[in-house]
């Protein structure tokens, strides 16, 4: 056993969380869930495998993070999403980690599923994240959405082996909630930053997109799951700069 804290956030999990418990057996004795009002079976899943639930409302996703970390036994955190399990390597490798240098933070390399195809060129090809830090020297910032971590000077990024297994979306229609759901946030994110849009990004940045991580990216080669995929970025670009722009008018108007 380590002396990490795996945090995860979720609501309405119980079709992934049960697989992502399940990989980290016998890493720690510290898994936090901190459920922001599940309404299916995700809450008897987490007590049913031993992880500890904690329940908290939602706050956007920096300051929930934010939240969760604050429930953790360990300084060391793993944060993982409720869709993302680890492998055998991955937890080989965080079984041997010395954890002795706060300074250290360790980005993990990422494989991406849509369904069950693994998605290995595009916008999820070649994909890694920083997800374990220390506490003391780490944290989330407040973003709403796309949210990242505020490190201490001096820190250091360190490679591991193995990967984490995010099982994105299951199906097209999935997709295309999360799709508009992500986007409509990061469109509130970007007013409430100044940001601003214009007919021709909500028509043209779709397009450009698309070829990005279509052609530019290869996503042609993960065949009809890199289309999807390539599609979706399109439409999540729109949808961001679509609703920005109503924002800027809304907030124009007011004035």
């Amino acid at each position: 056993m380590q002396k990490i804290s795996v945090v995860i956030i979720c609501k309405d999990e119980e079709e992934e969380i049960g697989r992502t418990i399940q990989s980290l057996a016998g890493l720690t004795d510290d898994i936090v869930v901190l459920d922001n009002g599940s309404t299916d079976n995700t809450k008897n899943i987490v007590r049913d495998l031993g992880a500890r639930l904690e329940e908290e409302s939602w706050e956007g996703f920096g300051k929930t993070k934010n939240k969760a970390t604050r429930f953790a036994k360990y300084d060391w955190i793993l944060n993982l999403d409720a869709d993302e399990s680890i492998d055998g390597e991955l937890k080989n490798s965080l079984l041997n980690l010395p954890l002795q240098d706060d300074d250290e933070v360790f980005e993990i390399k990422f494989k991406n599923f849509l369904g069950d195809t693994y998605l290995r060129f595009g916008e999820w090809g070649n994909d890694r994240h920083i997800r374990l830090f220390n506490r003391r020297k780490v944290n989330w910032n407040e973003a709403i959405v796309h949210e990242g971590l505020i490190f201490a000077p001096g820190i250091r990024i360190k490679k591991l082996k193995g990967f984490v297994l995010h099982y994105t979306v299951k199906n097209k229609a999935e997709f295309a909630g999360k799709t508009l759901k992500y986007g409509l946030l990061n469109a509130e994110k970007y007013a409430r930053e100044g940001k601003r849009s214009s007919w021709l990004r909500v028509y043209l940045a779709p397009v450009f997109t698309f070829l990005k991580y279509y052609v530019f990216k290869l996503g042609f080669l993960d065949g009809r799951a890199g289309f999807i995929c390539a599609k979706m970025s399109s439409y999540y670009t729109h949808i961001k700069y679509a609703r920005l722009l109503e924002l800027n008018k809304a907030k124009q108007n007011k004035i």
